[in-house]
């Protein structure tokens, strides 16, 4: 393949990717990241089983390890899906990135409370804060907001 061939299909990969991107929106990235991040976190635990999963004895009721690791992998790619969705529908995205998270906490909480696993409760502030907290304040975000014509009015739920 010759030079102006490789910068052809440079210019098509880039008109692609800007196309991918503008179809994101404000939200999407978020999305994308967030899901990417579920799917690696889920696929640890297939790949490389931890040997002990003190806290999640309650998960682990109902289910083994093996399977709660598809439920990461399964929304967190259901999160990614709905990063190309528009706005408003892309909810799902959110309430998908949200389950496991939500799942992990509530079990390090009953682990903390009724097992006397006292590090689930910190673990469980630490989902709810910075998993689901960071996932439903991203969740809340409007379509336009940041853009220089209503920088810090959408955000605040003021009208422009």
């Amino acid at each position: 393949m010759g030079g102006a061939a490789h910068a052809a299909l440079g210019r098509l990969m880039l008109a692609a990717a800007r196309r991918l991107s503008t179809r994101l929106g404000r939200r999407g990235p978020f999305l994308v990241f967030m899901g990417v991040g579920k799917v690696c976190f889920g696929a640890s635990f297939i790949v490389a089983p931890p040997t002990s999963v003190g806290g999640l004895e309650l998960l682990l009721h109902f289910a083994p390890l093996r399977c709660w690791a598809w439920v990461w992998i399964v929304c967190g790619a259901a999160a990614v899906c709905c990063a190309w969705v528009r706005f408003g529908r892309d909810g799902w995205g959110f309430v998908a990135a949200s389950v496991p998270p939500t799942l992990w906490a509530f079990a390090y909480s009953w682990a903390g409370l009724a097992n006397g696993y006292t590090r689930g409760l910190w673990l469980f502030a630490w989902y709810i804060t910075s998993h689901c907290g960071v996932i439903w304040c991203a969740s809340r975000v409007p379509p336009d907001a940041g853009t220089p014509r209503n920088l810090g009015q959408a955000a605040e739920g003021r009208p422009g």
